[in-house]
């Protein structure tokens, strides 16, 4: 299978995720939005290290996965500190500075 494919699907997804960001209100949606933005990036690095027979790609992948399950830990323990709070979980109505 040729490598554009795999950049083409990794295009669409980081795309999807970007849009899920920018569009969506409720922070879960945002968390997982940016979840798939983080394995479109790992598939593009996948997919170029498989192209060009190097290793290096693989590893840098498997940090940015680690990377992205210490982002899902934390950003959901700050979610569940804030619903315990404010009882909600859209962007708009989560203001900490204000009272």
């Amino acid at each position: 299978m040729p490598i554009y494919h795999y950049v083409l699907l990794s295009f669409v997804l980081f795309v999807i995720g970007t849009a899920g960001v920018l569009l969506r209100r409720n922070a879960l949606i945002v968390l997982m939005s940016i979840e798939l933005q983080l394995n479109a990036g790992n598939l593009a690095l996948l997919a170029f290290a498989r192209s060009l027979g190097d290793v290096k790609g693989h590893v840098f992948a498997f940090f940015v996965i680690a990377l992205a399950a210490a982002e899902a830990a934390v950003g959901l323990a700050i979610l569940v500190g804030i619903f315990r709070t404010r009882h909600t979980v859209y962007l708009d109505e989560i203001t900490l500075m204000k009272r």
